[in-house]
């Protein structure tokens, strides 16, 4: 080890004469540097060897043989101990630092109760030791109209379906149809069920906070968990859509704006826990309606296409939410795009008017509030149920849906929301789009299941939900 440690050393050094490449390193306060010295004591030949080098050092060698290190004294295990190094190591993994930072600062001790004031005190050292070890977890994501599955430690995805069309309503509590769905997704992964554990977005549903939607949403809980631990799943997680989609942003507190398959879901969260009481605004459009929408509007300029898929793909192209409509209307707006098999097609005034009905229902012929005044009226609700001194923790809404994803809905929202509500209320509003596109929520899945501490702080396991589900009968 000496000797390995002496060639890279001379390595080092010959490189800090030639360049700047130690230059990076002196944004160490020198002041640590020296209280590290102070708290050091002899390592022979090495007590030579300047801090930052020696830092640099352990860099080169890397996590495995660094943390080696820190048994050969009490002066190394110190230096090797330093999170300034490990999170390095950290930064140089396949996850972003910020989502890697935020997950353990605000996650690691499972479903939050609270916030915490500051920043715990953390080993980065033994937090890269903990992940290196986390099994990792499945994903599913089944929205109402489409799903997404995959592996926590892959980058993204590694299937997509259409839930509705395929296996129909699964909001509902049916236990025969979650375990088809939960079933066709394993075998679609070509992975046993007992292998590993799950994490699985709730369905944003049941908004109300009576007695009546309380049982439903147990309900639904239960019978995902039901369905899942009778196919031998070792431990499961079930969290909100709209909270995961609000991690994905590395927010615990905000309101989540949720454009799903049939209807568009205004969410209050704080601490990560959906304000029932506060309400949950729902506006009757959703991403069949802008589909449909369009789809009419070709059909009236007599625009021939092959399928709604068809007419899906150019919302998703060519299509956007003007800041202005009425400037908007008086512009030339004309783009083309390509299908294969199909041809070229052409929109104009069609690309901005389909998103505009999110604003303006009417035109669109609903009969409903635009997405500006739920907002705007959650906001308001938000700030008289007084829940924090602090009322900022509602000022940041996240889009969420693949609708969401229109180009220029974050900014319009922003402005309409803003012009809305008295100046007390509208200083500090941001409006931010969807952090991870039409996969935000099953990247906020992805945080919980990378974790340090994951199964352990976010599962249920099968004897604790057989135990609990025990207790409930007997009562």
């Amino acid at each position: 080890m000496a000797m390995l440690l002496r060639k890279v050393w001379e390595s080092v050094s010959t490189r800090s004469t030639s360049s700047n490449s130690t230059s990076t390193v002196n944004s160490m306060d020198r002041f640590d540097q020296m209280m590290m010295y102070v708290q050091t004591a002899s390592t022979g030949e090495f007590d030579r060897i300047p801090l930052d080098i020696f830092i640099q050092v352990l860099k080169i060698l890397g996590p495995k043989e660094s943390a080696k290190l820190s048994s050969v004294c009490k002066s190394w295990k110190f230096i090797v101990s330093d999170n300034r190094l490990w999170i390095y190591f950290l930064q140089n993994q396949h996850e972003p630092w910020d989502s890697t930072f935020f997950s353990e600062t605000h996650l690691r001790s499972g479903p939050l109760r609270t916030l915490p004031n500051s920043v715990p005190e953390l080993s980065f050292m033994s937090i890269y030791g903990q992940r290196a070890q986390v099994p990792g977890a499945i994903i599913i994501d089944g929205g109402s109209g489409y799903c997404k599955f995959g592996w926590s430690k892959y980058s993204a995805p590694s299937g997509r379906s259409a839930t509705f069309l395929e296996f129909g309503n699964i909001e509902s509590p049916m236990y025969s149809r979650l375990r088809h769905f939960f079933s066709t997704i394993y075998t679609r992964m070509q992975v046993k069920p007992s292998t590993q554990p799950i994490i699985v977005s709730i369905p944003i549903c049941h908004y109300d906070d009576t007695e009546s939607d309380k049982a439903a949403r147990t309900q639904l809980k239960d019978a995902i968990h039901s369905a899942l631990f009778d196919m031998n799943v070792p431990a499961v997680c079930a969290v909100n859509q709209a909270v995961l989609a609000l991690f994905a942003a590395r927010k615990v507190s905000g309101i989540v704006v949720n454009i799903g398959f049939n209807q568009t879901s205004i969410v209050p969260i704080l601490y990560g826990k959906v304000m029932h009481q506060v309400g949950v605004e729902v506006v009757g459009i959703g991403a069949l309606k802008l589909t449909g929408f369009l789809k009419e509007q070709m059909q009236q300029k007599n625009i021939y296409f092959g399928s709604l898929y068809t007419v899906r793909t150019l919302k998703e192209n060519l299509c956007y939410v003007a800041l202005d409509y009425e400037a908007e209307l008086s512009k030339d707006t004309s783009a083309s795009f390509q299908i294969a098999s199909e041809g070229c097609f052409t929109l104009s005034e069609e690309r901005f008017k389909t998103g505009e009905i999110l604003f303006q229902p009417r035109i669109a012929g609903v009969r409903a509030m635009g997405l500006q005044n739920a907002v705007a009226l959650c906001m308001e609700h938000c700030q008289d149920a007084e829940l924090m001194v602090d009322d900022s923790w509602y000022k940041t809404v996240v889009l969420a849906g693949g609708s969401a994803c229109l180009p220029g809905l974050a900014e319009r929202l922003e402005k309409e929301v803003c012009g809305l509500l008295p100046p007390c209320m509208n200083n500090g509003i941001r409006v931010l789009p969807p952090p991870y596109g039409v996969d935000s929520a099953w990247y906020g899945a992805k945080l919980i299941g990378n974790l340090s501490t994951f199964p352990t702080s976010w599962c249920v396991m099968k004897k604790q939900f057989r135990h609990r589900s025990r207790r409930k009968f007997m009562w």
